[in-house]
C-alpha cells in the first residue's frame, strides 16, 4: 500500500516534460540589419557587450545568433543587409514582454543606432514540427 502511494507521489512531482507532454518549439526572429559599415565594430561591440548580455537574462529567451553574410550562392539577398539577427524566445508573448522592458530600451538602441536606411527588416518565424 506504502509502495503504491509513493509511486503517486513521485509521479505527481515530476515537471510536465518529463511526463511526455513536450513543449512547443520556440519561435524565431530573423531580423536582416542594414549597417552603417563605417560603424561596424561599433555595432558588434555593442552587440557583444550590451545587448547580448541583457537578451540572455530575460525569461524565455532561448538563443541569440548574429550572422555575417558572406556570400549570395543562390538568389539574392536583402539589398544592403549584410547581417542577420536570429532571436529565440519560447513563445512570441514572451518576445513581446521582452520588447516593452527597460532593459530592450537600453540595449538595443546600441545596436539599432549603427545601422541605416530602412534599418532592418524582421520576420517571425514559427517552427514546424
Amino acid at each position: 500500500m506504502k509502495r503504491r502511494t509513493y509511486l503517486k507521489a513521485m509521479a505527481a512531482a515530476l515537471p510536465a516534460a518529463a511526463m511526455g507532454a513536450a513543449a512547443p518549439p520556440p519561435i524565431q526572429l530573423h531580423c536582416d540589419l542594414e549597417l552603417d559599415v563605417k560603424r561596424e565594430k561599433e555595432m558588434l561591440t555593442n552587440y557583444r557587450n550590451v545587448f547580448r548580455p541583457t537578451i540572455s537574462k530575460q525569461p524565455g529567451f532561448v538563443s541569440l545568433t548574429l550572422l555575417k553574410l558572406r556570400l549570395e550562392r543562390q538568389g539574392k539577398a536583402p539589398a544592403g543587409c549584410t547581417y542577420r539577427l536570429i532571436i529565440s524566445f519560447r513563445t512570441e508573448e514572451e518576445r513581446l514582454t521582452w520588447t516593452a522592458t527597460p532593459d530592450h530600451q537600453k540595449a538595443w538602441p546600441t545596436v539599432e543606432n549603427t545601422l541605416k536606411g530602412v534599418k532592418f527588416i524582421a520576420l517571425l518565424y514559427d517552427p514546424v514540427v
